[in-house]
């Protein structure tokens, strides 16, 4: 049986021993007190069971409105005993308050001044205008694929990052895809497949094909163009990513617990139960640089004509230039390449990788972006990115530093409820965003939990078009990394353009290669990774 009782039976023997309770004051009054103390109780939990708001609350009747009542004391104890609202990690108290905040549309800005310490190294600005402007909301859209596509895609410039059905409960695929619908913007799937719960509310969706194929695979785990095509063609599916890698686990491969493994989630995948769900770290579709860059075009065809790039969190510097070679000789380009950090992500993954693997996201996103200006390749292709961003700033610093558009999980996921419990990997999420604990998961109303996505995502892309107007910009090509200023030590201050050195543009294609990549452009080959 399972360990957490079902609602309905919780609510049914309330009833009954608030009969037998009822009987029993009226023989012996002294209990009259207690019973009306525990009645109370009852009361609370059976009004908790049947809201829809709060899923911890759903999912822990009374018990845990003393979560919420150690949250309103702490503040107070915090301020004055303990720690700052900047504290905390992965993310901080304040980040988490902010999009709770923006995903109800509650009052979110912030009293008494910053709480950050603007004299610490690290902390970064904008540069302000004293002739702001007032940015239109029609330039936080960008055009993916206009230059090759049958089906090019006007993406918005934030959206949902990859996290699978199996990683994420189905209600919570639900509520993202739904809240996707609702703002107009795309919900990346993730390795996991696409599955009915991504389709359902019909929000617009990048199909991300990782080295599993889930979802488009045969009885031996090879890529299947039938199924891929079958399922590419549908209306919903706007945009087509394949991961090389990914920012929690690099050159690991994807994780799913047998614990989460249910039999809907491996019929979707065509696995096996009762065993962990392990992507091999490696494409078996292809193995060097052209053979990726003719996979894409591949599924282009197939698709019908739609966009289709590839993910990666960087590693090699020199293999990042083998495929800009191999773009160069076949003249065959992704349009568009989703940088991701090494910040990591809602995936479970080893302590190792997570920690002491892959590149940080404003190191790999500069490092691209200046790859293809130094090989005249920028204008063909989006650069998109993900990993830890949260508010508008954060946006407007990876903007400043070549992105044309961002994606977000976490954020996401803290939208739909996610207090960071940290036990994503351990099927017993509380809030019911990454379990596939059917009571757990119950706790999660979709059409709420939508809202709240569409509701974050517009509040955050309205704070960045606020913040472009403050720098006296019109539009988000415009944030440059003299834009943004960062203290590199406690009397210096600089631009990210000083700490991210432009390139040449045409520079590598020219000859002109500059000290930095010089061995990493003679080691690139097209024909290996």
């Amino acid at each position: 049986m399972n360990k957490y009782w079902s609602r309905k039976v919780f609510i049914v023997v309330s009833l009954i021993f608030i009969l037998l309770a009822s009987a029993w004051t009226h023989y012996w009054p002294p209990a009259r007190w207690s019973f009306l103390l525990v009645a109370g109780f009852i009361f609370q939990g059976i009004r908790d069971s049947l809201q829809k708001k709060h899923a911890l609350l759903k999912n822990y009747p009374v018990l845990a409105h003393l979560r919420y009542f150690l949250e309103s004391i702490r503040t107070e104890v915090r301020q004055y005993f303990i720690e700052s609202d900047s504290d905390e990690y992965p993310f901080s108290r304040e980040m988490r308050s902010l999009v709770y905040q923006r995903a109800k549309g509650d009052l979110d800005t912030l009293a008494f001044g910053t709480r950050l310490d603007v004299n610490k190294v690290g902390y970064e600005w904008i540069s302000h205008s004293l002739n702001p402007t007032h940015p239109k909301e029609e330039v936080s859209r960008v055009w993916i694929g206009k230059e090759q596509c049958q089906q090019p895609y006007h993406a918005s410039l934030f959206n949902i990052s990859a996290m699978s059905f199996g990683s994420l409960s189905n209600r919570a695929i639900l509520a993202l895809n739904q809240g996707a619908k609702i703002g107009n913007f795309y919900h990346n799937t993730g390795e996991g497949g696409l599955s009915p719960y991504h389709l359902k509310p019909g929000g617009d969706i990048c199909w991300q094909i990782g080295t599993g194929y889930f979802g488009c695979r045969d009885e031996k785990g090879n890529f299947d163009e039938k199924l891929f095509q079958e399922k590419s063609t549908l209306p919903q599916v706007k945009l087509i990513e394949v991961k090389l890698s990914q920012g929690a686990k690099p050159s690991h491969g994807g994780i799913l617990p047998a614990a989460k493994l249910t039999p809907e989630i491996a019929a979707i995948r065509n696995v096996p139960l009762g065993q962990d769900v392990l992507s091999p770290p490696a494409h078996t579709a292809f193995n060097s640089p052209r053979g990726l860059l003719e996979f894409l075009a591949k599924l282009r065809e197939l698709s019908g004509g739609k966009p289709v790039g590839f993910k990666l969190c960087v590693g090699s510097k020199s293999e990042f230039f083998s495929i800009c070679k191999a773009m160069l000789e076949t003249k065959l380009y992704p349009d568009f390449i989703t940088i991701d950090g090494a910040e990591g992500g809602t995936g479970a993954a080893p302590l190792e990788f997570s920690n002491n693997v892959g590149m940080p996201l404003n190191d790999g996103l500069s490092f691209v972006h200046n790859a293809l200006i130094a090989c005249g390749l920028r204008d063909r292709i989006k650069l998109n990115v993900a990993g830890k961003i949260v508010t508008g700033f954060h946006v407007i610093t990876k903007l400043a530093l070549g992105a044309d558009l961002v994606d977000a999980a976490r954020a996401m996921m803290f939208a739909l409820g996610c207090i960071q419990a940290l036990k994503c990997n351990t099927n017993k999420c509380p809030t019911g965003v990454a379990t596939q604990d059917l009571v757990l998961v119950s706790g999660l109303d979709p059409e709420d939990k939508s809202h709240r996505v569409a509701g974050f995502q517009k509040r955050t892309v309205d704070s960045v078009l606020h913040l472009l107007g403050a720098a006296g910009l019109n539009s988000p090509d415009e944030v440059q990394p003299y834009h943004v200023y960062r203290r590199t030590a406690p009397s210096e201050i600089k631009q990210l353009i000083e700490i991210y050195p432009p390139a040449e543009p045409n520079c590598l294609v020219d000859g002109r290669i500059p000290e930095r990549w010089a061995r990493g452009w003679k080691e690139a080959s097209v024909d290996k990774f």
